[in-house]
């Protein structure tokens, strides 16, 4: 199913039942829910629009639009999964990640979320439409970038053991439940006096490569060597 309008976006659906409007408990819902809905748009914009629909009024079921990337606008009627939530509560309540796209061609991933009712009956939706066109160009800009042309050469730009001091480094810091720029001092000097009696200080550059791992300068790598 194609809707033309999404691009990243959230969409709240209300719903009508034989021409009765929603209660109060279900208006201060779709309040609430245009309040999150402009809370999303804005920490997702640009690539996120936010539209709020009650379905009390399918024809004009459009409340509010955040961060418009459809050119719709209020009082636009409900969708087609809007109009298919109203005609069965059975309809699926999360449909995420479908292909879209907008009316001018513009490639979009959707996902829309249906609310119920106390009598499960659904009086909104929350849809999300993703403008994927940025995505896209980026993507096949780092597709071209990491391109390799050739793998029959071999060549390590890293001296020979400095996986093992970076594996050594990570276990020590794991058994102490933190990462390796989060040790302590005493558990840097411990980590240090473990890697000398294993002998991976002796691997050259040995030092840096510990430095660098643990976020510390070199000088203060080597104080710690001359220590142990």
């Amino acid at each position: 199913m194609l809707f033309t309008y999404f691009t990243l976006g959230f969409e709240i659906v209300g719903k009508s039942f034989g021409g009765n409007t929603l209660g109060n408990r279900d208006n201060h819902l779709l309040t609430q829910l245009d309040t999150i809905a402009k809370g999303l748009s804005e920490t997702l914009s640009p690539f996120c629009e936010v539209v709020v629909h009650d379905l009390t009024n399918p024809e004009h079921a459009i409340l509010s639009i955040h961060n418009n990337l459809s050119g719709r606008k209020v009082g636009d009627p409900a969708t087609e999964l809007g109009l298919a939530r109203i005609m069965s509560p059975e309809f699926p309540n999360l449909i995420s990640n479908y292909a879209n796209q907008f009316a001018d061609g513009r490639p979009a991933k959707s996902t829309s979320i249906g609310i119920k009712d106390e009598e499960g009956q659904y009086v909104a939706a929350l849809c999300m439409n993703i403008d994927l066109t940025l995505f896209r160009g980026m993507q096949s800009a780092l597709e071209h970038f990491t391109k390799i042309e050739t793998d029959n050469i071999i060549e390590n730009l890293e001296p020979n053991g400095a996986e093992a001091i970076r594996k050594y480094i990570d276990q020590f810091a794991s058994k102490h439940a933190t990462t390796p720029r989060m040790l302590k001092l005493n558990e840097r000097k411990e980590l240090i006096h473990e890697l000398k009696n294993n002998g991976l200080l002796d691997i050259k550059k040995a030092v840096e490569i510990v430095a660098q791992h643990l976020g510390i300068s070199r000088a203060s790598a080597y104080l710690y060597v001359k220590e142990t």
